[in-house]
């Protein structure tokens, strides 16, 4: 699946380990658009296959069972709207990684449920940029203070020149990956940040000059 930027913006993504019916509906509450991953073992029933492939489920109240759970998978299946605080009707995009080893299906639930709204494209591409942020936000915590490290200064100001010391070193080790990867016809995505920073500190002979 191709990744593309959505149309508009999504105002929740989260991961699989984050999901619960209660803040899946305190998020939907606030009108958000929101997509997040399915946890493996979610029960998603098929309500309706839409013409994209994707289908329409409910995500039910886990403290819902028996009849009372048929009663209010019926009434979504119908078309119509349950209780919020008992069942939301979701779309859900399915799709694998074709360039990862093993088949792992990634399952996305959004309450975005009009195809023409936002693609499954759209919706795959906007998870996968999630995981790139997320692994930005680990390159500054533990690629460049390196593993196990906290930030060294003792007062707030000193804290704050720090921080942005991090992020100037790694937006220039950026600037650095990008043309090389862009020269040898791959992605930066793919280019090792820690590796990058090896060979920055082996080809590094001195220290830039500092004004008294």
């Amino acid at each position: 699946m191709v990744a593309a930027v959505p149309r508009f913006k999504l105002d929740l993504l989260a991961d699989r380990g984050f999901y619960s019916f209660a803040t899946f509906s305190a998020a939907t509450r606030t009108g958000a658009a929101v997509c997040r991953r399915a946890p493996t073992r979610l029960s998603l029933p098929i309500l309706e296959v839409l013409s994209d492939g994707t289908y329409l489920s409910a995500l039910v109240d886990p403290a819902i069972r028996g009849r009372e759970r048929e009663e209010l998978l019926h009434e979504a299946r119908s078309g119509a709207k349950p209780d919020p605080a008992a069942a939301h009707v979701v779309r859900v995009v399915e799709y694998d990684v074709s360039d990862r080893e093993g088949q792992e299906l990634i399952c996305l639930i959004t309450n975005i449920t009009d195809p023409d709204a936002l693609t499954a494209a759209e919706l795959a591409g906007a998870y996968q940029r999630r995981f790139e942020e997320e692994t930005a936000n680990g390159q500054l915590k533990s690629v460049l203070p390196g593993p196990g490290k906290v930030l060294r200064s003792t007062s707030p100001d000193l804290v704050h020149q720090e921080i942005w010391a991090y992020l100037l070193l790694h937006h220039a080790i950026s600037s650095l990956i990008c043309p090389a990867a862009t020269g040898a016809d791959s992605d930066p995505d793919r280019i090792s940040l820690l590796r990058a920073v090896n060979i920055v500190r082996r080809t590094a002979t001195g220290t830039a000059a500092i004004p008294s």
